[in-house]
């Protein structure tokens, strides 16, 4: 009996086809606010990038770079299944939460001790978790 393993034909035409019109989001959208009313987007974005005060925590860059490799596998397999919108929709589902799990585990740069001082713990990136919390998705027409 020979150990070979069959290899799975994937036509990427026609999964690209069943994609056309279609894109997905994921992030932060209008409407996510702060308690104080700063656009969530905005936080983020700090966040990301850093500041003149504050080290960049690229939480979203580290996210695609330690779970995009997967994405493409994930996303042929929810499209042999489902249409287009619906894999989509799961796929963004999956992408959000992963990006929430990076936020969640994010420990390095730490805090500022004036930082710490203020919430009492040094957890970067997690103060409100707000900003996790409004990590989403969404699927749009081109």
């Amino acid at each position: 009996m020979s150990s070979v393993k069959r290899v799975q034909k994937v036509d990427l035409g026609s999964i690209a086809k069943k994609l056309e019109g279609k894109k997905l989001r994921v992030g932060f959208f209008a409407g996510a606010t702060e308690a104080d009313g700063t656009p969530v987007a905005q936080v983020a974005l700090w966040n990301e990038y850093g500041t003149a005060t504050s080290p960049p925590r690229a939480f979203m860059r580290n996210t695609i770079k330690e779970k995009s490799k997967g994405w493409g596998k994930s996303a042929a397999e929810l499209l042999k299944g489902n249409d287009s919108g619906v894999a989509l929709g799961l796929m963004g589902d999956g992408i959000a939460g992963q990006v929430k799990e990076t936020i969640e585990n994010f420990t390095d740069p730490p805090n500022a001790e004036s930082t710490v001082k203020r919430k009492g713990f040094n957890s970067p990136l997690r103060d409100t978790l707000t900003m996790r919390d409004s990590v989403g998705s969404e699927v749009v027409d081109d």
